[in-house]
Parts: structure tokens; sequence; C-alpha cells
């Protein structure tokens, strides 16, 4: 029997549309004549869904009793007995009541599976077994009921079904999810906006996995070799010289033309550390690739195509973006370029382009910066060259070239010689020149096959060739050290303008700077150490890399700058002729450290500035709110004590009435101008206390009318570590001004929650709410939003909330509340990581 096909409706996160889609696919394969059944489908009550339902055969559930209440399953027997060519089942993770036939409903699944019943199910990503961790480090909570990853890989079909998180939380305001009494307590835990974003994510990677997967699997089916550029990922070759700009845009406009399709700039610097390319030229092409989506990647190697090439294949490249080469026309004896290599060698998986520019033909300039040494592998060259090639010659005269004459044997003997000094420097080519010498005495000079000279001429002709070949290798040699010193002044100048470019435009990041000092010179780690004094111990200021040094002593290469601050390097120790450069990159270091403290100097005295601001802000104020207030205390004493005047019982209460409620007004203010005084003068010193968030928040709610405020505290919230009294009065002052500014019979909704580690308080009011761009202004000191009068405060509780609220270690922000109004967020720590759970009602 074959086995029945599944086709689930995978949904980033529940009311989606999942089971809404599944029965429309019902419908569509009743009117082709398929017989269709439905299993199990949950409407919850949702009109939509439910009518959906109308029109489809639908097996009765079974019944079974648990804990004295009865439930429904689906009754799998039944619909093995009816056999339809498709059953749909809903809720793929669902836990059966126990008593029933299988645990878990995706058994059941499986049973109608191998009967040969091909099966349409719902499920929410969230309930995939291994994002459990996943998900629960996004929601805060943990899924218990879960299906093994293997069971949905192996469906059939897996369709996305998938919303706009905003169009999800409007469909959940206007009640088209959960019924109206969860609306707010759904909207504030599972169905936040980064909550919804964040799984939606989940699903599209997931979704694009199994794509990927089925892909390769396929391509293995049918013996597929060749690369399917589904994704273009495409690597632009930098050189440093003006035509990378020219090389991003075009590979970005590549990308374009593919769906997520990914620009990779590689910059290759030899392996000796100091580059030719000109870093503000970098930098700015850095830059560029970045902003246009890019990234940007520094790779050390000596042999540039191969590295470019390694580095392609190693992210999985599928294209590779090169300019044509600068090289003037006489330079290609030499070789033919980077360019042409990588594209001989790139293989048919990675296609290259060449791209003109402005600078092709036009030369590269001064030779690229390596250093005085020649490396490992030129100078292996030289030697070979020096020694086996006269060898070579040797046996070739010898055994088959024509008498040349001994003149023209040493001026082909010479040739090595010339070429081991252009390839090895001079030990090679004095090597040649002696070993050439030697060849020549004794196959070519009489008599022959003898070390021994019997012709005075001769000896004077070998003299003279040993005496040339010594000379023309040390001026070859000479010239090509003095190439080399020549690019590495190019490149240490460069360095150099960089460094004074950055001081002069002013960059203030140590970080960036000991990146590139790293960078510069190929090392594992760079750190900046300082200490007070010669006898005390070093401190990092800055560091970068993997495993900094922690003491000058422990690194590779260590620098003092100045008295009190050293660089540490670590990875591989340095020539002294690089000491330089490096001594140039510490004083800048200690130039950006000064200038960072500076800035923060800066930063303290604009905080005095604005203290002496809220002082200024604090007189004026009190010229007119505080003294609204006492005029009125005052009228209504003096009329008190007015003897000409016979005060009614009831004149008198509301006198007294009047002196009551001016006194809490002026008692409020000088209390929130206090509150403000201390947060400015750092005289707010928290005293942090493991506290139940439902004994405080009833204690706060003591100045508002017991009917404008719904409270909803759960029992079960973890305990919080804040300042018991500093909490009240943060969350008295934000329900003051939620019930403020809510209209009249709507009480505002008080309701908390618990998420990774912090308790949330969240503060909803149906009021007019706040424009995006007023919603960080309405928390600075002496702001009124909109058109409160004065006299109704100083404008400073939302002020003294935030401040008291980063006093304690939380967070208070706005949100817009779903349908209208303002919500406010008191994020707050809970009291330990794992604080044991008291008993409790289950939410």
């Amino acid at each position: 029997m074959r086995r029945g096909k599944l086709r689930i409706h995978l949904g980033s996160a529940p009311g989606v549309g999942k089971t809404y889609a599944m029965l429309a696919e019902a419908h569509r394969r009743v009117e082709r004549g398929t017989d269709c059944v439905v299993g199990f489908v949950e409407h919850h009550h949702r009109p939509r869904t439910e009518v959906m339902l109308h029109g489809l055969d639908v097996v009765a559930r079974r019944e079974l009793a648990h804990r004295e209440s009865v439930f429904t399953e689906m009754d799998v027997d039944a619909v093995l007995a009816r056999r339809p060519a498709v059953a749909l089942v809903d809720e793929l993770a669902h836990t059966n009541v126990p008593g029933s036939r299988n645990t878990k409903r995706w058994q059941d699944v499986e049973e109608l599976l191998r009967a040969g019943i091909d099966v349409v199910t719902t499920l929410n990503i969230q309930h995939l077994e291994s994002l459990g961790d996943v998900v629960e480090s996004i929601t805060g909570v943990r899924q218990r009921e879960t299906v093994p990853d293997e069971v949905v890989r192996r469906a059939d079909q897996i369709e996305l079904v998938d919303m706009d998180p905003q169009a999800l939380r409007r469909r959940m305001a206007h009640g088209n999810i959960y019924r109206p009494d969860k609306v707010d307590a759904a909207l504030s835990n599972h169905f936040r906006p980064g909550n919804l974003t964040a799984l939606r994510e989940l699903a599209l990677l997931w979704v694009a996995d199994h794509v990927d997967e089925y892909l390769r699997q396929y391509r293995g089916e049918h013996d597929i070799r060749s690369t399917w550029q589904a994704r273009e990922r495409i690597v632009v070759g930098l050189t440093g010289g003006p035509e990378g700009h020219t090389l991003i845009r075009r590979a970005a406009r590549l990308a374009e033309k593919g769906a997520g399709g990914e620009v990779l700039a590689v910059y290759v610097s030899a392996g000796d550390g100091l580059s030719a390319a000109s870093p503000k030229e970098l930098a700015v092409q850095r830059t560029l690739v970045e902003g246009l989506g890019g990234t940007f990647h520094h790779v050390i190697g000596e042999d540039v195509p191969h590295a470019l090439l390694e580095f392609a294949r190693g992210v999985n490249a599928t294209q590779i973006v090169l300019g044509v080469s600068r090289r003037r026309p006489w330079q290609y004896v030499l070789g033919r370029g980077v360019s042409a290599t990588v594209a001989v060698e790139s293989g048919p998986d990675i296609d290259v382009h060449l791209v003109t520019h402005d600078a092709v033909a036009k030369g590269r300039g001064l030779p690229v910066a390596r250093g005085a040494r020649l490396g490992r592998s030129r100078v292996t060259w030289g030697w070979l060259t020096g020694t086996a090639g006269p060898a070579a010659l040797a046996l070739l005269l010898h055994e088959a070239g024509p008498e040349l004459g001994l003149a023209n044997d040493m001026l082909l003997f010479l040739t090595f010689t010339v070429a081991a000094a252009l390839l090895g420097g001079l030990l090679p080519a004095l090597a040649s020149a002696a070993f050439g010498s030697l060849l020549l005495n004794y196959f070519f000079t009489p008599p022959l096959y003898r070390l021994t000279v019997s012709d005075p001429r001769n000896i004077v002709a070998i003299s003279i060739f040993v005496g040339v070949a010594v000379s023309v290798a040390s001026v070859v040699d000479l010239a090509a050290r003095r190439t080399h010193q020549a690019a590495r002044l190019r490149a240490e100048s460069e360095i150099l303008s960089f460094l004074a470019g950055s001081v002069l435009r002013g960059e203030s990041s140590l970080d960036a700077l000991l990146e590139r000092l790293r960078e510069t010179f190929a090392m594992r780690s760079v750190a900046l150490l300082e200490r007070a004094g010669e006898t005390e111990p070093w401190t990092t200021a800055a560091a970068v890399g993997a495993h900094p040094a922690g003491r000058p002593e422990d690194a590779d290469v260590d620098l003092p700058v100045g008295e009190h601050l050293a660089l540490a390097l670590t990875g591989r120790v340095l020539p002294a002729e690089d000491r330089r450069v490096l001594g140039a990159f510490g004083a800048q270091a200690a130039v950006v450290l000064d200038r960072q403290r500076l800035v923060d100097e800066a930063g303290r005295a604009r905080e005095l500035a604005e203290g002496n601001r809220i002082r200024t802000a604090l007189l004026a104020a009190v010229s007119h709110d505080l003294r609204t207030p006492l005029a009125g205390i005052k009228a209504s004493v003096t009329s008190l004590r007015s003897a000409d005047v016979e005060w009614s019982e009831d004149d008198r209460a509301a006198l007294l009435a009047g002196v009551e409620e001016g006194a809490d007004r002026l008692a409020a203010l000088i209390g929130n101008l206090l509150d403000m005084s201390r947060l400015n003068t750092g005289a707010v010193v928290p005293l942090i206390r493991e506290t139940d968030l439902d004994e405080v928040v009833p204690m706060a709610l003591r100045g508002v009318p017991e009917d404008s405020v719904e409270l909803d505290i759960p029992e079960t919230l973890p305990m919080v570590a804040v300042d018991r009294g500093l909490l009240e009065r943060v969350v008295a002052n934000v329900v003051e001004n939620a019930v403020k500014h809510s209209p009249g019979g709507e009480p505002v909704l008080v309701s908390a929650s618990s998420l990774l580690g912090r308790v949330e308080l969240r503060v909803v009011d149906r009021g007019p709410g706040v424009p995006e761009e007023a919603k960080e202004r309405i928390f600075e000191p002496f702001q009124r939003h909109g058109d409160a009068p004065r006299g109704a405060g100083v404008g400073l509780g939302l002020a003294v909330a935030r401040g008291f609220t980063e006093a304690i270690g939380g967070t208070l922000t706005t949100e817009d509340t779903p349908g209208g109004g303002l919500t406010m967020v008191l994020s707050l720590p809970t009291a330990r990581p794992a604080s044991p759970v008291r008993p409790g009602p289950s939410r």
C-alpha cells in the first residue's frame, strides 16, 4: 500500500490564517471531485473560519472524559473506516487527552499516512522541536507541545502562511483572533511587534533551508554536479586603485538582478604586513560597499590570485568581479597578471567578470611595498636558477650544443647569474657565479674534465667572468633592495598620511585605529595598555583581536608610548624597520585616548550645563505653578479667618477642601521638584531588594480614583530586584499621567507579565496618544504635551519616573495602543535568574 502524502500549512504565528488556508485548499479539492473529509478542525469561534466548514464532510469527534470534564479529539478509527482520499487535521502539535489512541496528534497523522490517506494539516513555526530554545529566547515562553523536525521534513509539501506583524496586530485588535477580554494581554505578550518579526524571520529561514535541502536532494538523485546559481554571491577583487568604485557599483548592480544577491569586497595584501594600497582610498571603498549593503574583507596572502580564489571558494561565491589590468603592454612579458590568472583558474563554477575602467593600461604606479625580504618562494627560485640552470646549460652545450667558444659560453652562464640575482638576491647570484666558473673550467677550458687551466689567457677570462658576475649580481641585488626600500617608504608614507588625516578629521574611535594596526601588520591581537605609575599594574585601555596581552612582557612586540602607555601586539615578531610605523600608530593611539577622555569631560560639562538649565526652568516654574496652589490656600484660609462673614458648615467644608486640595497639589509639585534635583545631582541611591510587584502596584494607586484603573497583576510573577519606594513613585507618576489623559469613563489597564529574566508592567490608556516625534520629548523635564494648561503641573512626572526607573536598573518606554492611545512599558529585572515560582493559580 502506498503511503499517503502530507501537506503542511506552516504559520509564522497564531492567527495568520493557516486553518483558513487549509479549508480553502479542501474546497478546491472537493470542486475537483476529490473525496475530502474534516478529521479535526478547530475554528476557535472565528466567524470566517467557521463559515469555511460549510459544505465539507465532517467526521464526528470522539468524546473522552478526563478529570471530571469531557473533551473531544479526532476519532482516528472513524477516519480510517471512512477511508477518504484526503483528511484535514488541524494543529499537528496538539497533545491528545489521556486515554486517546496516541499521545500526540502527529502520531495520529502518521497512522493515516501509513493507511494511504493524504493529510493536510497546520503547524506554527514555534512548535518545531529543534527551535524550542530559540522560540523561548524570543517570546519568553517554552513551548510544551512540539513536533519532531523529522516528521515535518518528511512532508511532501510545506506551504508558508505569513502576515505582516502590524497587520496581524490589527487583526488581533479588531477581535478577529481572540476574544476581546484577551486582546490586551495577547498584544502585550506574545503578539509584540518584535516577537512577531523574529518569528516571521525564523519561519522564512526554516522554509528556505527546507527548500535548499530539497534542491540538494534533487541534484543528488539526478547526479547534477555543476553549480546552480540560485543565489548570487559576488566577490569583488580590490587593489586599492581608483577602479575600485567602478567594480563595487558594477557588482552591486549584478547582485540586484538576482534574488538575495550578496556582495563581498576583498582586498589581498602581502604577508609581510605593509601594503602599497592607499589606506584612505580603501576606507572610501569600504564605506561605499557597506553603504550598498555588502561587506568588506581584508585577506593576507603572497599569491594574490590564489588567495582571491581561495576566499571566493570559501564563501561559495558564484561570480568574481575584477578590473582589467592596469599593466602597460610590455609588462605582460613578466606574466599574465592577476585578472587573467583568476579567469583561467576559476573553474566552471565561478564566473569571472573583467570590467573596463579609466585606469586600464596606465600602469600601477610604484611597486607594491613588500619590505626588504624577497620571500621564501622567490629565494628558492633564485637558488634553483643559480645552480640547476648552469648545470643544465653545461650538459646541453657539452652533449648537443655547437662549439660556441669560451666567450659565448661565459655570456650564457652569466645570464643565469643575473637571473639568480633578480630572483633570489646576492647569495644565489654569488653561488651561481662560483658554480658557473667551476663548470666553465671543467667542461670548456683545456685541459678538459680537470680543474686546471693550461692557457693563462683562459685564467684571465675565467677571472673576468667571476668578477663581472659578482659585480652584476651586486648591482642587481642593490637595485632590487633599493626598489623594495622605496616601496616600503611609500607604504609607510601612506600609512602616516592616513594617521595624519584621521587627526585632522577628528576621528576618535580607538578600536578602529587598533584594528587598522592589527590588519596592517597581520597580527593576531593588539592592546593599548596603561598604568598610573612605574610600580602600578597594567590595565587595558582598549584591545582588538583574540586573546590580547595583559602586560607588555606577554606580547610578541611591545612599544612604549610615553611614560604610562604601551602597545602590545601578539602574532609574530616584527622586524626593526617596522617599528617606525608602529611608533606612529602608538602616538596616534595616545592622541585618540586623550581625545576620548576629553569628550567624556565635555559630556560631564554638558550635564552641568543641563543642570543649570533645569535650575533656570525651575525658577520659572516656581514663579507660576507653585504660586497657583499657594494662592488658592491663601484665599481659603483668609476667608475662613474673616470675622465679618458667618460661614455655613457646607461653605466651611468647601473652603477646607480647597485648602487640602491645594496642599496636596503643592506637596506633589515639590516632591517632583525634589526628586528631579536628586536625580540631577546623583543623590539617588537605590536600596535594591526582592519585591513582589502585586504588593507595590496597589500602594501606588492610592492617588487615583478606584474606578479609573483596571488591575491585572498575576500572583505567579517572579519577584523583582528594585527599590520599593522608587518603584512606587514611578508607578504612581505613570498611572496618574495615564488617568489624566484617558477619556471619561474609560479605565486605564495596568497589567504585568514576565519575559526572559525581566518583568514588564504595562500601563495602557485609550487617550489621544502621542505622535512618534514627541514620544521621547515627553520624558524631558518641564515638558507638557499638547494643550495641557498651566497649573496642571510643572511637567516633571514622566521625567522623574524615567530617572527613577533607570536608577533601579529598569527601562521606561512608550508604545502605541492598538485602536488609539498610549502604552507605557516599565521593564524591571527579576530578583535572580532562577528565582522559585510561588504557588498560585496557573495562568
